[in-house]
């Protein structure tokens, strides 16, 4: 026989628990902790990687049920897959052209996330001190006209350094790369002979050197190789302790690659960021500039084909270009000018799914 009392108490437990449930049910539980997961994919720059992988990281940490799968195979990869539809994001140090964005799947938003610089790091051990380089000397080097480290026009920039009677060896990259493209947009901005030997682009046909993918396998050359000069971003020649040379600016002032002289390059532009956020900022003016200096870009659909993902990309942009922005000074990149957050905030609102804003949802 059931005893009454006993089965009211059940009862009114039931209720009591079910109605807590209900309330609760109005409540949305923190993605750090609840959810289905949700992996986003992405490809395309290594310039930008070790940043990118640290927010990665970070950003897991409070959304644990987000993954995020970004292979780093140069800007010319990404900008091609995430034309192609076959990621959720691309990485890219080079805006699209104009007929890249034209053949894309749809509208393609550029978002800046952090500026870097590109470096010339060598590998001389006879040389102690840090090089002094001239847009010409450069370019001669890139170009194979100056072929000896004892040059006379290396040497006038560099006046008591002992500077070898050595072949100069030129690594450049192999791939794609907005790295590339970041390098010879410069080059074709202070050398004539290069603009029209060579051009600018994330590939293109170098007159001299051996080739090498990615940041880190330019550093790997370089490192492995004695004599030899490449362009890297600035945080691999600091992890690898290479040297890399100061660079004679637009004003006539050689200034080394740092965060504050990489954030004047985009100071000295600001105002003059096109509605779409694709510039160029190499051979900026000011004494303080250094001149290879560039933004970078995620590049995303304007219209999400998923909801649930599009969402998760949305909050992480947000968060990367307001928490992360924090984080990297300590990898050697400049964070945004507060005046192309604001603009990068406007393109990150814009982003909608089925024609209805992803951030207000």
């Amino acid at each position: 026989m059931i005893n009454k009392p006993i089965a009211l108490r059940t009862v009114a437990a039931f209720f009591v628990a079910a109605l807590s449930a209900s309330a609760l049910g109005g409540c949305t539980s923190s993605p750090s902790t609840s959810g289905a997961e949700i992996r986003l994919t992405g490809a395309g720059a290594t310039f930008p990687n070790p940043i990118y992988q640290k927010w990665f990281s970070e950003y897991n940490k409070i959304h644990a049920n987000l993954k995020f799968d970004y292979q780093s195979i140069g800007s010319g990869g990404g900008i091609r897959q995430v034309s192609e539809g076959t990621v959720d994001f691309g990485g890219s140090d080079a805006p699209m052209k104009d007929e890249d964005l034209k053949a894309a799947k749809g509208e393609i938003l550029h978002i800046p996330t952090v500026l870097g610089a590109d470096v010339l790091t060598y590998n001389l051990s006879a040389v102690s001190t840090d090089l002094q380089l001239t847009a010409e000397t450069i370019a001669g080097i890139f170009l194979g006209t100056i072929k000896k480290w004892d040059d006379p026009q290396i040497a006038s920039s560099n006046p008591g350094v002992n500077l070898p009677a050595s072949d100069i060896t030129v690594i450049h990259r192999s791939d794609g790369s907005g790295t590339t493209f970041v390098f010879t947009d410069y080059l074709s901005k202070v050398s004539p002979e290069w603009k029209e030997r060579v051009g600018a682009g994330t590939s293109v046909n170098w007159p001299v050197g051996n080739g090498a993918k990615g940041n880190e396998g330019v550093m790997g050359q370089v490192k492995q190789t004695p004599n030899s000069i490449g362009y890297v971003e600035l945080i691999y020649a600091e992890q690898n302790k290479l040297p890399y040379a100061s660079v004679k600016n637009a004003a006539g002032v050689f200034v080394r690659p740092a965060l504050e002289s990489i954030t004047a390059a985009a100071a000295s532009v600001a105002g003059q960021i096109p509605a779409d956020l694709r510039v160029s900022i190499t051979n900026a003016p000011g004494a303080a500039v250094y001149p290879i200096s560039s933004f970078t870009y995620l590049l995303v659909y304007k219209e999400q084909r998923d909801q649930a993902k599009g969402k998760a990309l949305v909050d992480f942009l947000w968060w990367a270009i307001h928490d992360g922005e924090q984080m990297a000074k300590d990898l050697l990149y400049a964070p945004l000018p507060q005046e192309v957050v604001k603009k990068a905030e406007e393109k990150i609102d814009s982003i909608t799914y089925q024609g209805k804003p992803l951030r207000a949802s």
